[in-house]
Formats: C-alpha cells, structure tokens, sequence
C-alpha cells in the first residue's frame, strides 16, 4: 500500500488491505482515491477525485466508500439516480457575506405584517433545527409546529404566483458553483434527478426557471406544493406537510408517483429512466435528516454526501458519521461533479 501526502493526497491499495486506519479523518485539499481489486480480470479502476480544489473534505469510511464506488460504477449510469435536497444544498449558505435565503424565507407577501410574523417565526425556531442537545423526536414535533405555522400564515396572508415570481426575481438567492455542470452532466447520462425538498416546491421549481434560465429533462421537483384558484391566489397545500426531519416518513408516498410516470412528459425513454429499475443512488443534502429521503427506495448501493455549512464544530462528529462524504464551509459542487462524472464513465 502507498500513501503520499502533499497538496494531493493519493492513496493506491488491495482490497486485501485494510486502508481505513491509515488515512486521516480531514482531509483540507485533494483527496483522490484509486484501487486495484482482486477480480476475474485484475481490474484496474480509474482514480475517482473525491475533493474539489477549494474545498474541505470529511471522509469517515474510506474502506466503505471505496466500495460503493466501485458498485455503482461496475453497474453504470443506467442503474443510478440522484436525489437531492434544495436548500442550503443546491443552494449556496452564503452569498457575498450574507446568509441566503431559502425557499421559504424568500417569499415577500403583498401584507409586510406577515413577512415578520413568519421572520418571527424563523428566529425562533431555526437556532432548534441545528441544536444537537435536542432528541431528534423531540425536534421534529418542533419542525412540524414550523411549517405548519408558516404555511398557515401564507394562506392567510393572501399568498398569490406573481408575488412568488417577484419574491424570486428579488432574492438573495443563488446556486453553488458547480451545479449546473452537474445537472448537464446528468441529463447528457440520462441520469434522473429528484429535487426531495421540505421548502416549496413552486418557489423552487420558479428559482430553476430564473436563476437557471434553462430547463433539464431529468430534474423533478418533490415538496410542499401550493393549490392556487384561477386568479393565482393560495388557497391549500397539497398532500402531507414535508419539513425537515420527516422526509423518511414521505419519501415512499411522494417518489413513488414520479417512479411511475418519470420521462412520459419530459422526452426521456420510460425504460432507461424508470427509478424503479436504478437501484444505485447519489444522496445530496445538509442535514441529517435528508438521508431519509431514499427511505422509499429499494436501492442496492448509496453514496451519501453531505454539506456543513455551519456550525461545524459542534455537528461535525454526528455529521462524518451519517455522510460518506462530507464537504464543510459552504463548499462548491465540483467534487460532486467530479464523483458523479466518474460514477457515469464506462
């Protein structure tokens, strides 16, 4: 086994060996992991470039996700999907110095006195969505009284589209780089994405379309979704309420539709692009409550990677453990568009 240290990190092994030990659990520049495994042929695997050139990497399981590499790509693109969460995960955190807004805190209703109600609302209770001292059952009784109460407060605020379609136009809101090469690199692969997001799923699918200012074949959109009357004034919500930490509750009863219906819209062959039949899944999120959003698949093989955006000394422990790879500070996508890249080459 080889091991050299640098700007580089380069690690070449057997499975034979036990690699894990050797490697540290912080890796700050590249980190590129190549292997050679006993098998029929003495395969020789391409090196998979983990990390991105500005980005801090956390890698806990080196062994196990070496393993998952190899999987998903022996299996190819035709068997893999991605599905990401949309805030803080698509989304930058941080955008020229300031915090970005969300799905959700973006929105501007005609009423002012509404917009801080539900400011109000996110003072209180995001500072409990990232406190580790709280029980997860505990904290999420808390996040389902958050977005019940800030749904409520839309409706009754008189919510209408053109104040989306404004809220968007005017918001501090803004991918991370990378993330449209990813999107491209996916729909050149004919790989789905499935945007799984306890925002709202108007507002993102309207953020796509102005930010983005281009559409994707292989992208849907599953969260919170308004009902608006003729006029384009909110009425309800449609279906059950997703917030952040109960997405594994809805993951079987929301994906499961699209499963059925992926690609008879959006020009892609129903037989190459049907989810039921991609049992290799790319998780994104920053929160550790999204590796609940492939609860509805019967997947084979996941890679999970996660993003620490904040707050990193105190989540990070918690964080390394549930992520097979973890980017900190607000990261770029581009060690994402350099895995999957390598997940989809033949």
């Amino acid at each position: 086994m080889g091991f050299r240290l640098g700007h580089n990190h380069i690690l070449s092994s057997r499975w034979s060996c036990r690699i894990g030990d050797h490697l540290p659990r912080f890796l700050p520049f590249h980190y590129n992991l190549s292997c050679r495994y006993s098998g029929r042929n003495q395969e020789e695997m391409d090196q998979v470039v983990i990390d991105g050139s500005e980005s801090e990497v956390v890698v806990g399981n080196t062994v196990s996700l070496h393993k998952k590499i190899c999987a998903i790509r022996s299996a190819g693109p035709s068997k893999l999907q991605v599905i990401a969460d949309f805030d803080a995960t698509l989304t930058k955190f941080w955008i020229n110095g300031c915090r970005g807004q969300s799905s959700h805190s973006l929105l501007q209703q005609d009423d002012p006195g509404y917009n801080i109600k539900r400011q109000n609302l996110y003072d209180y209770y995001h500072p409990l969505e990232f406190n580790p001292a709280i029980p997860l059952d505990e904290k999420a009784k808390l996040m389902e009284e958050w977005w019940g109460k800030t749904h409520g407060l839309l409706i009754e605020g008189g919510l209408t589209y053109d104040a989306i379609r404004n809220s968007v136009a005017n918001a501090n809101i803004a991918f991370r780089d990378g993330v449209v090469e990813l999107f491209e690199l996916l729909e050149e692969r004919n790989v789905p994405v499935l945007i799984f997001s306890a925002g709202l799923a108007d507002i993102i699918e309207e953020v796509l379309r102005q930010k983005l200012r281009r559409s994707f074949k292989n992208i849907r959109v599953v969260s919170n979704r308004m009902v608006f009357d003729e006029n384009g004034n909110l009425l309800r919500f449609k279906g059950k309420l997703i917030h952040v930490l109960n997405k594994n509750e809805h993951a079987l009863d929301m994906a499961e539709p699209l499963h059925d219906q992926f690609g008879e819209d959006k020009g892609m062959c129903n037989e190459e692009s049907s989810l039921k039949q991609r049992t290799n899944v790319l998780l994104l999120g920053d929160h550790i409550g999204d590796l609940g959003m492939s609860d509805g698949l019967n997947y084979e093989t996941r890679i999970s990677v996660g993003f620490l955006n904040h707050n990193i000394e105190d989540s990070l422990d918690s964080y390394r453990k549930a992520f097979d790879v973890l980017y900190l500070n607000d990261a770029s996508m581009d060690g994402v568009v350099k895995l999957a890249s390598h997940l989809c080459s033949t």
